[in-house]
């Protein structure tokens, strides 16, 4: 019978758990990008032929972040670039050069640049213009208390210094009737009640005030005839501004419907209030999405980050 070198197998064995444990250790994650896992060895790809000090391998790192967080933008975008959206820039590109559209193919022919390859780098560069404007918008981020606290500070310098610019807008007062739907009370019952409920109302059979206070679902509104008060529009959710922008004072509204349910509306009254807090809010604003963008411009792939969920590993 043959003799088992148990020796060699033993040495063997050490062997193969060694270059084991040394795959293991190449392979060690390193960090995750939106769950998506970073190997060493993906690490040490990037680092190529650099010196392997903390500062390259940090740089190498933000590398391979930076590649998967495009990469998941392109993905996520949704974006796709047709051949009628490529022809319109390659003829763009003909007529501020003064060419026709053949002329400019003569060209890429005379220069030794491939047709095709040409398109396809025209249709790159409008896939990754689209991503870019997406990741530079998601990226905008202001708060309202960041808002209140530049605008009130700009208010107060402005008072300050004498330069305060007053600012007015229309206030509408407004009265109205809600009928709320239930299972009793679908939206075809809802709007037929209330259009009836508007003729008795123009024919004199009843006050807007009373059948507010009989029929209205509003009942703090209700108990004041329907009395809103005055407020600007913007008060109000955007169906129900704009009906009161579009309704003539003195005039009852056709039934309409918002999130809350149905209503009919009177403007009763207007006058004109002060804006001036308001406007200086709104400056706040857009001087912060204006810093925003601008930052986010100067490098869209770092505007990627703030909303990764990155996570590093040692």
């Amino acid at each position: 019978m043959k003799r088992v070198n148990f020796k060699a197998i033993l040495i063997g064995l050490v062997g193969f758990f060694a270059v084991s444990a040394n795959v293991l250790a190449v392979e060690r994650v390193v960090a995750t990008v939106n769950g998506n896992p970073i190997l060493e060895s993906q690490v040490r790809a990037a680092l190529g032929k650099k010196a392997n000090t903390e500062a390259n391998r940090e740089a190498a790192l933000n590398t391979v972040i930076d590649d998967i967080l495009v990469n998941q933008a392109i993905k996520d975008s949704g974006v796709s670039v047709s051949n009628a959206q490529v022809d319109r820039v390659m003829e763009d590109i003909a007529a501020r050069n003064g060419l026709t559209y053949g002329q400019l193919l003569d060209v890429l022919d005379y220069q030794g640049i491939n047709y095709h390859q040409y398109r396809q780098q025209i249709a790159n560069q409008l896939l990754m213009s689209e991503v870019r404007n997406q990741a530079i918008g998601k990226s905008i981020d202001v708060t309202r208390e960041e808002v209140q606290e530049l605008g009130q500070k700009l208010l107060d310098q402005a008072k300050a210094q004498g330069k305060e610019k007053k600012v007015t807008g229309t206030e509408y007062q407004v009265r109205h009737i809600l009928l709320k739907l239930n299972p009793l009370l679908n939206d075809a019952q809802a709007k037929a009640q209330l259009t009836q409920i508007r003729a008795d109302i123009l024919a004199k059979k009843t006050t807007f005030a009373d059948a507010a206070l009989a029929y209205s679902k509003d009942y703090l509104s209700g108990a004041n005839g329907g009395n809103l008060g005055f407020a600007f529009p913007e008060t109000y959710v955007p169906t129900f501004a704009k009906m009161v922008q579009s309704t003539k004072k003195g005039t009852i509204s056709a039934p309409f419907k918002t999130e809350f349910g149905w209503h009919i509306l009177e403007v009763t009254d207007t006058r004109q209030g002060d804006r001036t807090r308001d406007a200086y809010m709104q400056k706040a604003y857009q001087q912060l999405v204006n810093q925003q963008l601008h930052e986010a411009s100067q490098d869209w792939v770092k505007a990627l980050r703030k909303t990764a969920n990155i996570k590093y590993f040692k």
